[in-house]
């Protein structure tokens, strides 16, 4: 789940470039300002501008920029040999999401703990083409877009115009995608004289991460990953599923508490009704308010990847079958947290071409919960039909095979990139390390010390297995958030 210069088109070295598209130009990077607001004197800093073909193919003579910040080591570390650490890459998620922008939060929290960033290695981000503070930056302004779909007819037909908007300004949306990304990483790697780099990231940067595994495994010597979506998952197909067991495990932990079962009782059955009420129309709060079954599903889906939701889920579902619907209209109040242009463009060519609406209904079949996010995702099928991008080659939706050492680090409750789906993609690394964290929701690693330390410890030596000490035992509860009594 995920965040928002534009910066003005390089101008391509020559008329013989313009004349002859079919030649590439070379990649360039190039210093840029800082913003001003930026805390100074935490870590050396420095900003640039990346700028590559848009077409890798060398179809076009369209150039775009990639925002890129640098973060210099406080203490660089050695390894056994006596060698430094290559720099790590942050692969923000999404897709959709950025990374640059975040850099000015990290340099004050650096203030408060010098520990928690950019220590060991220097630290590279980068906002993917199409995101953030690069050019293009395809935000779609006024549509709503979350990981469950486009809550609304009028959202998905907002998404249309908006893609096909960008496109009329020339973007070829066929180049916005994991492979192309990788391709930029190669050429940052090159320009700034990098010889190795490690990877790490969260949520769908994990699929980049692949793609750069795959594409130029040259240049990595080893990748985090955190709560990772691997290149084989499906975007739509089976997250209705997925939804509902983030669900269900949470409940189940609520009934195996006297003090929550006490207070919230027979739950999951009584959400399953619920459920099925909200498929059958709109539904009216007891304050008036009206809302439909994409609402709930918005709800389920950001609630199920937040750490204080999951601990209020119990309370929340209690309140929506009362009538209380403010849990909902919170979520609804703000779904535009993603660069929406960017982020279909990755779905339209290499997610939901390999899926379809068909198998997306079949599979939630006979679950009410899970029927529920069924009409937000179907709707993602209309906006890649109506766009028209070119599906990706299959091995964009294959597996990866490879021995590049890597750490999986997953959590328990994670609708969206369940420890299932973990376990799987990590069959394919031969020398890859999977830990999977009890209670804890999507996003793993810089919700603890532990698992900072943890994947801290694996770049300074990717072959030594992980230390797990530090992690929760297994039967330890869930610290539910519960509404005191009624009167």
């Amino acid at each position: 789940m995920i965040l928002r210069l534009l910066a003005a088109l390089a101008v391509l070295a020559g008329a013989s470039a313009l004349s002859h598209p079919a030649q590439a130009a070379d990649p360039v990077f190039s210093d840029t300002a800082c913003p001003a607001d930026w805390p100074s004197g935490v870590r050396e800093v420095r900003c640039g501008t990346l700028t590559v073909d848009e077409a890798r193919d060398g179809s076009s003579d369209r150039r775009i920029d990639i925002a890129v910040v640098i973060v210099k080591a406080s203490r660089p570390y050695r390894d056994a040999s006596g060698r430094l650490l290559p720099p790590v890459v942050n692969f923000h998620g999404g897709p959709g999401g950025d990374s640059t922008p975040g850099v000015g939060g990290a340099l004050r929290a650096a203030q408060q703990n010098p520990d928690i960033f950019a220590v060991d290695q220097d630290m590279i981000f980068f906002d993917q083409r199409g995101a953030g503070r690069g050019s293009p930056s395809m935000d779609c302004p006024g549509v709503e877009l979350t990981d469950a779909g486009p809550p609304s007819d009028k959202d998905r037909d907002g998404l249309i115009a908006c893609l096909k908007d960008w496109q009329a300004k020339g973007v070829d949306l066929n180049w916005y995608n994991a492979a192309v990304i990788a391709d930029d990483v190669r050429d940052l790697v090159q320009t700034l004289g990098l010889e190795k780099i490690d990877l790490r990231g969260g949520s769908y940067g994990p699929r980049i991460e692949a793609a750069v595994i795959t594409h130029q495994p040259q240049i990595v010597r080893a990748a985090v990953m955190d709560s990772p979506w691997p290149p084989e998952g499906n975007w739509a197909v089976g997250t209705p599923e997925q939804v509902s067991a983030a669900v269900r495990i949470i409940l189940d932990k609520c009934a195996a508490q006297a003090d929550c079962a006490a207070r919230y009782p027979d739950m999951q059955a009584r959400f399953e009704t619920e459920a099925r009420r909200w498929l059958a129309g709109p539904v009216t709060g007891a304050d008036g308010r009206t809302f439909t079954v994409d609402d709930l599903s918005a709800f389920l889906m950001d609630t199920t990847y937040s750490r204080v939701g999951v601990r209020r889920l119990p309370a929340d579902i209690a309140k929506i079958i009362a009538g209380d619907l403010t849990p909902i209209a919170e979520i609804a109040e703000d779904r535009t947290y993603y660069f929406e242009g960017q982020h279909m463009a990755h779905l339209c060519k290499e997610e939901l071409p390999f899926e379809s609406k068909a198998r997306l209904i079949a599979g939630a079949a006979g679950d009410p919960v899970a029927q529920v996010l069924v009409p937000s995702l179907s709707r993602l099928f209309d906006v890649c039909a109506a766009v028209g991008e070119r599906p990706a080659d299959p091995i964009e939706n294959a597996p990866v095979t490879t021995d590049i050492p890597t750490l999986f680090v997953a959590a328990e409750i994670d609708p969206g990139c369940p420890p299932p789906l973990t376990e799987a993609a990590a069959r394919g690394y031969a020398n890859g390390q999977v830990v999977i964290v009890v209670n804890a929701t999507h996003g793993v690693i810089g919700a603890s010390p532990c698992t900072r330390a943890m994947a801290r410890d694996f770049l300074r030596d990717p072959y030594a297995p992980v230390d797990r000490s530090c992690l929760p035992a297994a039967n330890t509860p869930l610290a539910f958030i519960l509404d005191p009594p009624a009167a």
